[in-house]
């Protein structure tokens, strides 16, 4: 499986980001995914992972409420929205898949996407 994350960048405080991560391999559909984040000297956390069809999520606490994962499995590609960007948000933003169902430790995921930077200025 290889996963190629976009969508990253430069935003002000109180803006927002999408960001994808498609999917080239196995049936993307057989892949729980997830969205991690990690600043230098910090270990990967994770921000959020969804279900191979969609319908079960999960939210890191530090981004619940304006934070949306979501899953086009037609387009292989997985998606997180984060609204009200916080400068507390920077990280590299990293997509990573697993066969199976979603889950929210980084060392149960088999593939990693290249990360995408998030810079939020204050």
């Amino acid at each position: 499986v290889q996963l190629q994350a976009s969508g990253g960048g430069l935003v002000q405080a109180g803006g927002s980001l999408r960001l994808s991560c498609a999917a080239s391999g196995p049936p993307f559909i057989s892949l729980g995914m997830g969205w991690f984040r990690q600043v230098p000297g910090k270990e990967r956390e994770s921000v959020s992972a969804v279900s191979r069809n969609g319908a079960g999520t999960n939210y890191a606490d530090s981004v619940k409420g304006r934070c949306t994962i979501s899953r086009d499995n037609a387009k292989s590609t997985v998606y997180l929205q984060i609204y009200s960007l916080k400068p507390e948000d920077t990280a590299v933003y990293y997509c990573a898949g697993r066969q199976g169902s979603r889950a929210t430790i980084a060392s149960e995921y088999d593939y990693w996407g290249q990360g995408t930077q998030v810079t939020v200025s204050s």
